[in-house]
C-alpha cells in the first residue's frame, strides 16, 4: 500500500502505537504503585494492628498471593473475554483495594484487600506486557515492551512520593489528615485516581488482533493492524496470525509438558527468569526501604526521602533499557545488569555486616540507653552508612537498566504463539510466588539473621543469575513472534534427539 512507503504515515503510526502502548502500560503504573504503596505504611499498619514482624510480612507479601492468582487466570480470561474487557476488571479491583484498605478496621480486612489488590496487579503484570507484544510491529517491540518496566517504576515513584507527601503533610504517617483518616489510610485511597484513569484509557484502546483473529474477526483484525501498526499487507498478516492462533486454540497446561522435568525447557528458561529477577531483592527494597533505612539509622523524613530518591533512579535507568534494548539486545543487557547488580549488592552485604548498637544517643527517632539491644538501636557507623547507600542504589541503577524490563520483555516474546498464553501465566506467577517468598521472609530474617546475611543471598543469586543467562537464554531481539515458533520447535528436537542419543528420555 502506498502509505506503508509515506514517512508522514509511517510517524502517524508510530505515534498511535505509542499510544496505544501507553494506555495499555498504565496498568504496569497500577502495577508499580499498589504494590509498593505499602512501604510508607508498613510500620503503622504494624503498630494500629499490634503485629509481629512474621504477621507484618504476611500482611505486606499476601498481595503477592492474589498476584500470583490473577496471573494465573488472566491469560485464560483474555482469550475468552479479550484483553480490554479484562484491563476493566483489574481496573475495578485496583479502585475496590484502594478503597477497602484506607477503611479497613481489623486484620483480615487488610489481608482481604490485599488479596484483591493483588489479584488486579497480577491481571495487570500479565496483560498489559502481552497486549503490547500483540499490537507492537517486531522492530519496536523491545523498546515498547520495555514502556511496561517503565510504566512500572513510575508507578512505584508515585506510590513512594505520595507516601512522603502525604506523612509530611500530616507530620508523621500515623497521624490524623483529612475527614478523620490517618495519613497512612490515604496513602492507599489515592490509588483510587490512577485506577479510575486506568479503566478510562481500557475503553479507548483497541482490541489485540490476535484476539479478534481467534474469535474469526478478522476484517476488524486487519483493520487494527492497517490504521494503528501500519501493517502494509494485514490481510496476509492476518493469515498468519490465524495459522498460529489456531494451534493456540484449547491451549492447556498439558500443552506445556516436556521433557525437561515434565515441562517444555522453553518454560524452565522463562520461570528461572522470573525467579532470578525476584531472588536478587528488588522488593526487599521497594517494599521495605522506609523501614530499612531507619533500621541503619536513618530519621522518618530521611528514609521516606531516600527511598524518592532510589525510585527516582528506578525511573531513570529504565529509560537506558528503552534506548538500548533493541539495539544491543536482550541477552547482553541481562548478563551486564547480573554483574552490576552483584557489586552493588555485595557492598550493600559488606557495609551491614558492619551494624552495631549504640550505648547512647539516638538512632533515627529512637533513644539508646547502655547495653540496649533493640533492633531500632542497630546503626552502621562511618563511612558504612555511605557505603550501604551507594551500593543499594548500584544494584537499583543496574537492576533498572536491565533485568527489570528486560525480563518482562523476554516474557512476552520468548515462548511459541501454541504455549504463550499459558507460559506467560506460569512464568508470571512464579515471579509472584517468588516475590511473596522473599517480602514475607525479610522483616523476620531481617531480624533473626541480620541484613548482612540477606544481602550475602541477594548478591549469590545475582552471581547464578549471569551463569544462567549465559548458558540457558537466547536473543530474540528482531524477531517477528509467528518467526518465533519455527525457532522454538528446533530447540525442542534438538533437545530431544540429544536426550535419545543418551538413552534418556527421563
Amino acid at each position: 500500500m502506498a502509505q506503508s512507503h509515506n514517512p508522514e504515515a509511517a510517524e502517524q503510526h508510530t505515534a498511535k502505537v505509542i499510544g496505544v502502548t501507553v494506555a495499555a502500560a498504565v496498568g504496569g503504573f497500577l502495577f508499580g504503585f499498589d504494590s509498593s504503596v505499602v512501604n510508607g505504611a508498613v510500620e503503622s499498619i504494624e503498630d494500629t494492628f499490634g503485629m509481629a514482624e512474621l504477621l507484618t510480612g504476611f500482611a505486606v507479601a499476601i498481595a503477592l498471593l492474589g498476584c500470583a492468582l490473577g496471573a494465573w487466570f488472566a491469560g485464560r480470561l483474555a482469550d475468552v473475554w479479550g484483553r480490554k474487557r479484562v484491563m476493566l476488571l483489574g481496573s475495578a479491583l485496583f479502585i475496590i483495594n484502594s478503597i477497602g484498605t484506607a477503611y479497613t478496621q481489623t486484620v483480615p480486612d487488610l489481608l482481604l484487600w490485599r488479596v484483591l489488590g493483588g489479584i488486579g496487579i497480577g491481571i495487570a503484570s500479565v496483560i498489559a506486557p502481552a497486549y503490547i507484544a500483540e499490537i507492537a510491529p517486531a522492530r519496536y517491540r523491545g523498546a515498547l515492551g520495555s514502556l511496561q518496566q517503565l510504566a512500572i517504576t513510575l508507578g512505584i515513584f508515585a506510590a513512594l512520593l505520595s507516601d512522603t507527601l502525604l506523612q509530611n503533610a500530616a507530620g508523621g504517617p500515623e497521624n490524623d489528615l483529612w475527614w478523620g483518616l490517618e495519613a497512612w489510610r490515604w496513602m492507599f485511597l489515592v490509588g483510587v485516581v490512577p485506577a479510575a484513569i486506568y479503566g478510562l484509557l481500557a475503553l479507548m484502546i483497541p482490541e489485540s488482533p490476535r484476539y479478534l483473529v481467534g474469535r474469526h474477526r478478522d476484517e476488524e483484525a486487519a483493520r487494527i493492524l492497517q490504521e494503528v501498526t501500519g501493517e502494509p499487507n494485514p490481510l496476509d498478516r492476518v493469515k498468519e496470525i490465524r495459522i498460529t492462533v489456531k494451534r493456540e486454540a484449547r491451549t492447556s497446561l498439558k500443552d506445556i509438558r516436556g521433557p525437561s522435568f515434565g515441562l517444555h525447557p522453553l518454560l524452565w528458561v522463562g520461570i528461572w527468569l522470573a525467579i532470578f529477577q525476584q531472588f536478587v531483592g528488588i522488593n526487599a527494597i521497594f517494599y521495605y526501604s522506609t523501614t530499612l533505612w531507619q533500621s541503619v539509622g536513618f530519621s522518618t523524613d530521611e528514609a521516606f526521602v531516600t527511598s524518592v530518591i532510589t525510585a527516582a533512579i528506578n525511573v531513570g535507568m529504565t529509560f537506558v533499557a528503552i534506548l538500548f534494548v533493541d539495539r544491543i539486545g536482550r541477552r547482553k543487557l541481562l548478563l551486564s545488569g547480573s554483574i552490576g547488580m552483584f557489586i552493588g549488592l555485595v557492598m550493600a552485604c559488606i557495609a551491614f555486616t558492619q551494624a552495631s548498637y549504640l550505648d547512647s544517643g539516638t538512632v533515627g527517632d529512637t533513644t539508646c540507653t547502655p547495653g540496649n539491644t533493640n533492633a531500632d538501636c542497630l546503626a552502621l557507623p562511618d563511612p558504612w552508612g555511605p557505603v550501604a547507600l551507594v551500593g543499594a542504589n548500584v544494584f537499583v541503577i543496574f537492576f533498572a537498566a536491565t533485568w527489570g524490563p528486560v525480563m518482562w520483555v523476554m516474557l512476552g516474546e520468548m515462548f511459541p504463539n501454541s504455549i504463550r498464553g499459558v507460559a506467560l501465566g506460569v512464568c508470571t506467577a512464579a515471579n509472584w510466588l517468588a516475590n511473596f517468598t522473599i517480602s514475607m521472609l525479610f522483616p523476620e530474617m531481617s531480624k533473626t539473621l541480620g541484613l548482612g546475611w540477606i544481602y550475602g543471598f541477594f548478591a549469590f543469586c545475582a552471581a547464578a543469575s549471569f551463569f544462567f543467562v549465559r548458558s540457558k537464554v537466547e536473543e530474540t531481539k528482531g524477531m517477528e513472534l509467528e518467526d518465533m515458533d519455527a525457532a522454538a520447535a528446533s530447540r525442542l528436537s534438538q533437545l530431544e534427539a540429544i536426550r535419545s542419543a543418551k538413552g534418556g528420555g527421563r
